[in-house]
């Protein structure tokens, strides 16, 4: 499949992280999965990725997940679910989201490079074609789907969007990996928190069922907790864990914290996202 001219020859993203602002486990499903509630926040920090189209068919992997096997690859996986065997790309990532961190890594990489694939290919899928694709790939996926700011019930994958507040996040990343099958399967998890407003939430409802128990298995997120409520007492943890962070309303406030991290603690400052930037597109 040759390349025509004035189309689409590869395609710059960055495949952003994410924060959970709460996160409750209201319940457990006859299948296994546990029913949340959750909003999920986009930030503008994240994994760089490049998609370029091949004459070959297949899609090869470059970058810092070369060390995960190819049927575990959530990349791999996402490109594989498009069903275009005809069709050729190389992926090259370049990751900061750290693995078993809460920030929804992985998930993100698979949602980007759906979305990538969709338009470098011409594809012409839409959104809830994609969504389709993206539910059986992890319960955070079709958010970075969606490409927005969101309410989240069910096992994450009923969305509503909803419009945030402009706020800047400290976010301290404990030298850890975080499982988040353990934890779900902890005995200790509080399963059946009743659910809550969207109201509720913008008044200061909510809370992360699964710090307890991170915070019980894992010092190192105890201590980054304790370090940032400090500075913000509404600080918490995000997702299953590790990382931690804090609600800012200004960029400098939050920096001024961040240059206070104990040693050893990193630290990142990051903007919060209402829709997704724009991809950038290289056209022969």
């Amino acid at each position: 499949m040759g390349i025509q001219s004035g189309t689409i020859t590869a395609i710059e993203a960055c495949s952003p992280a994410k924060l959970n602002l709460f996160l409750h486990v209201t319940g457990r499903r006859p299948d296994g999965y546990h029913s949340l509630q959750t909003v999920f926040q986009l930030l503008n920090w994240g994994d760089d990725m490049r998609f370029e189209v091949r004459t070959e068919p297949g899609v090869t992997l470059s970058g810092d997940t070369e060390d995960i096997a190819p049927e575990q690859n959530l990349i791999l996986q996402a490109a594989q679910a498009l069903g275009q065997t005809d069709r050729g790309a190389h992926i090259h990532i370049r990751k900061r989201i750290p693995r078993g961190g809460g920030l929804g890594g992985g998930s993100s990489n698979a949602a980007t490079t759906l979305l990538a694939l969709n338009r470098v290919w011409g594809l012409g899928l839409e959104q809830d074609a994609l969504q389709r694709l993206a539910t059986p790939l992890g319960a955070d996926v079709p958010v970075f789907v969606m490409g927005q700011s969101a309410w989240a019930e069910g096992v994450g994958e009923v969305l509503s969007a909803l419009a945030l507040p402009k706020r800047w996040f400290v976010i301290a990343q404990p030298h850890c990996t975080v499982s988040t099958a353990e934890i779900f399967a902890d005995p200790a998890l509080t399963r059946h928190t009743p659910p809550i407003t969207v109201q509720a939430f913008f008044s200061g409802a909510g809370r992360n069922d699964l710090q307890s128990v991170v915070e019980s298995r894992y010092p190192k997120v105890q201590r980054a907790v304790e370090w940032l409520k400090k500075h913000s007492p509404d600080a918490r943890m995000t997702g299953s864990g590790a990382c931690v962070f804090a609600s800012l309303e200004s960029e400098q406030e939050a920096h001024d914290i961040a240059a206070q991290a104990p040693a050893g603690l990193a630290v990142i400052v990051a903007e919060g996202l209402e829709r997704l930037p724009d991809m950038q597109e290289v056209t022969e």
